[in-house]
């Protein structure tokens, strides 16, 4: 890694103030808000170890390392001021650290694998890249039930799955194809019609199913949180509320995720933040005869 990345402190939301991320956690309290700031750092740079453009060899290299100063940060001796930060927070939320070597795991896999056999193997892949930051963002935000954990597995994997359906095209022109080999042959819809960005009846019918199984984990994971959790999880319910409208969007757009990309507008993401945080300050059953919130 280059020296200066030793000085990275925490993220720049200076360029994209409306991002997911950014509308989802500005509500926290200020202590938690920055823990989930600097754990967000840490999964950007992680990621950006394997998108950058070097040698495969290299990235591997770094990844490398990079696990290696994690563990060193875990006693506050990394040389990296980022990873000392995030080993503050890991010891102060009592976060497993399990959780970061799995998400490190996920990470490897894109370093290794274009291409994904059976939904299995992409089920384990959407764990580590996605559920683990749900898992340790759970640590932070706290709950009360311990199946709330299975809340945060599941939105990892509906917000991983709808990432993969929408990022379709920019993927294959990386040469990565997420969708499970197994459905395209399923569908047959082929990896070269895929990689050309072939959009007909064979894709759409692919994509209704991929889009079906992505809203059966938003519903699992709807029905995993607790009552008495959600106020603690208000962060993560509205990316949900977000993520959803956004499969919502591609398919209403019939799946077409090859002529442009599909994104909601800023005023959009802020409606759904301020929705959510109008139906936690009415009575707990009022949801029952208005309906305040989405049903991610």
């Amino acid at each position: 890694m280059s020296s200066s990345a030793a000085h990275i402190l925490a993220p720049d939301f200076s360029q994209n103030k409306l991002s997911n991320f950014y509308v989802s956690f500005l509500s926290l309290p200020g202590p938690k808000r920055e823990a989930i700031e600097t754990i967000y750092a840490f999964c950007r740079y992680t990621d950006d170890i394997v998108d950058e453009d070097a040698d495969i060899v290299e990235k591997h290299q770094r990844l490398t390392q990079w696990t290696r100063e994690l563990q060193n940060a875990l006693y506050g001796k990394s040389r990296f001021l980022i990873l000392n930060r995030l080993g503050t927070i890991i010891r102060k939320f009592n976060i497993p650290v399990d959780h970061f070597h799995d998400l490190l795991k996920g990470m490897e896999m894109d370093l290794s694998k274009t291409r994904y056999e059976t939904f299995e193997e992409l089920d384990t892949y959407c764990y580590r890249a996605a559920s683990t930051v749900g898992l340790i963002c759970a640590e932070v935000f706290g709950y009360h039930r311990s199946r709330t954990k299975d809340y945060a597995v599941n939105l990892g994997k509906a917000l991983q799955l709808t990432n993969i359906l929408r990022d379709i095209k920019s993927d294959a022109r990386s040469g990565r194809i997420y969708l499970p080999l197994e459905d395209l042959g399923r569908f047959g819809y082929s990896e070269e019609e895929l990689l050309g960005s072939v959009y007909n009846e064979k894709f759409i019918a692919l994509m209704k199913f991929e889009c079906e199984r992505t809203r059966s984990f938003f519903r699992k994971a709807k029905a995993s949180l607790a009552e008495e959790d959600k106020p603690l999880f208000s962060a993560a319910r509205i990316m949900g509320n977000i993520y959803y409208l956004l499969l919502r969007r591609i398919e209403n757009r019939n799946y077409d995720v090859f002529s442009r990309r599909i994104r909601l507008a800023p005023p959009v993401k802020l409606l759904v933040a301020m929705v959510l945080r109008l139906r936690n300050k009415l009575p707990k059953n009022f949801h029952r005869y208005v309906r305040a919130e989405l049903p991610a």
